[in-house]
């Protein structure tokens, strides 16, 4: 009886410390990196999400090693990572970098990839109803076959 409200406590502050990074990028190895990626990404506001999707990949894509990749992301918030990624792209904007011309700033980049990634989810749900449905249902034939 004296061990459980010990244990309890205990419990209480793991837990409280595990929820305490929940909007920061766990760091450590790069499946944590993208585990916390896809868990921040969720809860984001619709209008950050692609954003912080594409700041994300712009420090990867900055940081060849992966080690140093993984120091520059461990324990940020998403405004840390757009923030980081911005600075990137005014930098790598003010030296040419191939793919950055077609854009004029930051803002003009990101809403061109929020129109492809709207565009991208119309064509997923086709409204072309498949032939073999009928009415909307899946019929399987579940008789034996006649040996």
């Amino acid at each position: 009886m004296k061990r459980s409200p010990l244990l309890f406590f205990i419990i209480l502050c793991l837990a409280l410390t595990a929820c305490g990074r929940g909007q920061q990028i766990n760091g450590h190895t790069a499946r944590t990196a993208y585990r916390s990626v896809k868990t921040i990404k969720e809860r984001l506001p619709p209008d950050n999400k692609v954003e912080f999707e594409v700041s994300f990949w712009t420090i990867r894509d900055a940081n060849s090693s992966e080690d140093v990749f993984l120091d520059a992301v461990d324990g940020k918030s998403p405004w840390e990572i757009i923030d980081m990624a911005k600075e990137i792209y005014q930098q790598r904007k003010t030296t040419g970098f191939k793919g950055y011309e077609k854009y004029s700033s930051w803002e003009e980049m990101i809403a061109q990839f929020d129109k492809e990634r709207i565009e991208q989810e119309h064509r997923k749900g086709s409204t072309k109803q498949d032939e073999s449905r009928k009415n909307g249902t899946i019929l399987y034939d579940l008789r034996t076959p006649n040996r």
